[in-house]
């Protein structure tokens, strides 16, 4: 299969949570042309909202359950936002090959950190990184999201001020 038949699957992961008003990421497991385990983002709505039920680390939590356990070294993720420095700490830590995001965080976006800065520890084991996939259909789920006048999660935040400002793939198809 192709990247972006992968990169549909996590963007189906981010609709589901998009149904349950969750903030829209979602994550899928991939090796050897086989998914894994996936996840969608939780606990960013309600009085209980937490930052660390993230589609990557829930994600993770399954792959912490395989058996036989996955080469974590030809693990691919695929993750509709680009991970945050919690989730790329853990993604890297677990030893996955590469990720590959569809829609830029700019507001927490950790995979372009300087890796030079990191301890040896996060410098030696950093995955490789992809950007871009189906970045459309991700800046599409977001832009609902933000769009909500309910929606309290990420409010007035950058990456809000950011996503809303970015044209619609619907508008630049008009305008071609």
């Amino acid at each position: 299969m192709k990247a972006t038949a992968f990169m549909e699957m996590a963007i189906e992961q981010a609709r589901r949570a998009l149904a349950e008003n969750e903030f829209p990421v979602g994550c899928v497991a991939v090796a050897e042309g086989r998914v894994l385990a996936a996840g969608a983002r939780q606990g960013t709505q309600g009085a209980g909202t937490n930052e660390v039920d993230h589609a990557e680390i829930v994600a993770l939590r399954r792959l912490s359950g395989l058996f036989p356990p996955a080469d974590p070294g030809q693990i691919k993720l695929y993750c509709t936002l680009e991970p945050c420095l919690m989730c790329f700490s853990a993604i890297t830590l677990s030893g996955i090959g590469e990720v590959i995001f569809a829609y830029e965080d700019v507001m927490g976006g950790a995979t372009r950190i300087d890796p030079l800065h990191l301890p040896d520890l996060y410098r030696e084991r950093r995955p490789a990184v992809r950007g871009g996939v189906c970045r459309a259909e991700s800046l599409e789920l977001f832009k609902v999201f933000f769009n909500r006048p309910d929606n309290q999660y990420w409010r007035g935040s950058l990456l809000e001020r950011y996503t809303l400002a970015q044209p619609s793939p619907s508008e630049n198809r008009q305008s071609e």
